[in-house]
């Protein structure tokens, strides 16, 4: 089984073919999403490390859905001082689903 590693938004994901992953927030809505920032391609028969990133691999995955995640509550506070301050945050996700990992063939 192989399995791929790519960047986007920042951050590095390990992912196999048929996986569904939280990522930070894509413009796109709906539809397919390619990612070209292929970092390492790892497979039974000969492992393929980017410098930095791989040539020619690519990651396709479908939009599931965007949302937010739950709140989390930031509260700062300067004890003795009369400082509070509560605010809340929702971080923006994109749940994509990995359809497809590829690499073109190395020309001899």
């Amino acid at each position: 089984m192989a399995y791929a590693v790519f960047v986007t938004g920042g951050k590095q994901y390990r992912v196999t073919e048929g996986d569904e992953i939280f990522i930070e927030k894509l413009e796109a809505s709906e539809g397919k999403v390619v990612f070209d920032k292929v970092l390492a391609i790892l497979d039974d028969k000969e492992p393929k490390i980017g410098d930095p990133y791989v040539k020619g691999a690519t990651v396709t995955a479908g939009i599931v859905k965007t949302g937010k995640a739950k709140k989390i509550i930031v509260f700062k506070m300067h004890p003795k001082k009369g400082y509070r301050r509560k605010q809340g945050h929702r971080q923006p996700y994109t749940k994509i689903k990995i359809e497809k990992i590829t690499q073109k063939a190395a020309k001899s």
